[in-house]
Parts: structure tokens; sequence; C-alpha cells
């Protein structure tokens, strides 16, 4: 009781997490928390220790040093007691292809322990909400992979889940599938449940999260929400341009106040701090190349742009 007394207002409390594979520092010194009933946005490139953070938040692997609470129990601990109140679905799903959504969640209902009697009310509750009731008694098989992310949901809510990790929910998703995803996301946050997201999609993070932590190396580049992220760099601005010809290749990238050239369409975005001297750079080489600006337009600071920043090369 002293150690749920302890954890105020986080759901979710990390502390000092470490974790090393032979010479390979995986995890170094991770602390964070999460609140009660938020969307929680966990972000970072490949190797940058996001899914063992997440095995570890999870119980799945054990940390070298660090502590993890969930609700105020010490998963190390109290794992059973932990796992629980906890529903996680792994980027590859695990429910069986074989069977039906409505045997799938009766299956998983069983692992928890709960009674025949209370699992299939519950199950259909589920299906309903998720909006695959019609689909109960069709193999798994024959779904979408969208549909198949559904009945996943449905399979880590069966326990009554307070803490629901999700990992690369939508990756590989067509555009109908990615958008229901988010819909049931936001729904399960309506009714009181903590999700805590991985996620390649910068976008996705920055429709879903209130907050954002961004890993790299191993380690918390940056904790907030992302307008705050966005406002705390807001000097990695942009200017969006292009030209009635193609300009010579790389050029743009040795303009001074250049940070980051990107070709999107016929367009450029370059990153700059100084918006104001980059145009006056690009009207300079503009008329040095005899080429002219078609479009010209300064851009904000995206999510995208603080990821690239904190997780730079070297940074």
């Amino acid at each position: 009781m002293q150690e749920q007394n302890a954890i105020s207002m986080s759901i979710v409390k990390v502390n000092n997490l470490k974790k090393t594979f032979q010479e390979t520092r995986a995890v170094d010194n991770v602390s964070f928390s999460v609140k009660k009933e938020e969307i929680f946005g966990f972000l970072g490139p490949n190797g940058a220790g996001k899914t063992t953070t997440l095995r570890m938040l999870t119980g799945l692997l054990k940390p070298d040093r660090g502590t993890v609470h969930i609700n105020g129990w010490n998963i190390d601990k109290d794992p059973l007691k932990v796992k629980m109140k906890l529903g996680v679905i792994p980027e590859v799903s695990n429910i069986y292809k074989d069977l039906t959504p409505l045997q799938n969640i009766l299956l998983a209902g069983r692992f928890y322990g709960i009674k025949r009697s209370t699992i299939t009310g519950k199950a259909e509750q589920l299906l309903q909400r998720l909006g695959i009731y019609e689909q109960k008694d069709q193999p798994v098989s024959e779904f979408s992979k969208g549909m198949r992310q559904k009945v996943s949901i449905a399979c880590a809510l069966i326990n009554n889940a307070e803490v629901l990790f999700l990992d690369e929910p939508t990756a590989g998703l067509d555009v109908h599938s990615r958008k229901l995803i988010r819909e049931v996301i936001l729904e399960m946050k309506k009714t009181g449940v903590t999700i805590f997201l991985t996620t390649h999609d910068i976008e996705e993070a920055n429709q879903l999260c209130e907050q954002i932590a961004i890993i790299n190396r191993g380690r918390i580049a940056a904790i907030d929400t992302p307008e705050n992220l966005k406002r705390i760099f807001k000097e990695s601005c942009a200017v969006e341009v292009s030209f009635d010809r193609m300009p010579p290749p790389d050029s743009l990238s040795q303009i001074e106040e250049t940070k980051h050239v990107e070709k999107r369409g016929d367009k450029f975005r370059i990153t700059t701090a100084s918006p104001d001297r980059l145009i006056k750079h690009l009207a300079s080489f503009a008329e040095k190349e005899n080429i002219a600006f078609t479009h010209l337009a300064v851009l904000g600071t995206s999510l995208e742009e603080v990821f690239l920043t904190l997780t730079e090369e070297g940074k």
C-alpha cells in the first residue's frame, strides 16, 4: 500500500530503467510517467530502445536497474497483480487466425482466469463496441489486417485493462483501417483506459497523444505535449519553395542558413533557423541560376522537424 500511495496521479511510473545486451546499452537511465486516462506516445528511430523499454514495462523483460510501477504496483515484485490489469497488443498480432473473434476473446478471458459466464457477455459488448459483432462467428483468417487489429484490442480489453500498450497498431494498414484503429483508440480513452502508444507515424502521434516521449540511442531526448515541443523548437522553421525549372543537384543544401533539404513532389522543404535570411539567400541563388520562383512559403515547425532535430546523428 505504501508503494500505491507514492505514485500520486501517475498510473505508469518509470524510474531509471537500464538494460544492456552484451556491450550495447539498449536503454540508458530512462524515466517518465504517464497520467491516468491519457494517450502517451513513445517515439524513436529503429534501434532507439522503444521495444526494449516496452518489454520491460509489460513484464516480458527484467531491467538491469530501475523500477516500473503500474497503478502503484511494482511490476518486478508483483508481476501477476500488474499483468491482470494490463492489455498488450504487439506489432505482430498474436490472435489465432483459425478461430473466430468470439473464440479468440473467450480464450483470452480464460487465460486471465475469468469465468465463462462473465466472459461471454463482456466479449459480445466488446465486439459491438468495436463494430465487428456481425462477424463474430467468422474465422479471423478471412479478416483484413485492420479487423484483426480490432480483435486483438478486444482480447486485450477482456480483463478490464486499465492500461493498454499498443506497439505500432497501425503499421502496414491501409488508410481506411488506420482511421478505424485511431477512432478505436480515442474511444478507449473515453472509457477511462490509459494508452501507451509506440509509433513511427509522427502525424498519428500528433493527432492522438497528449504527451510524447522521444527516445534516441537508449535515452529520453524530450518529453512534452506535441504543441510545446513545436514551440520549444520554433527556431527550426522551414521554407517551402519551387522553381520554374529544377535547380542543379544538391545546390540548395549549399545555400547559407540551410539545415536540411527535402524534396516533396515539385517542391523543396528547407529547414532553417532563420527563414528571413534564407529567403534572401534563395533570391540571390535564383538570380544567379537564372530560375524563377513558382512558389515560396514560410512554414511553422512541425512535430516531424522536432523529431528529426532530436534524433539527428550525433545529437
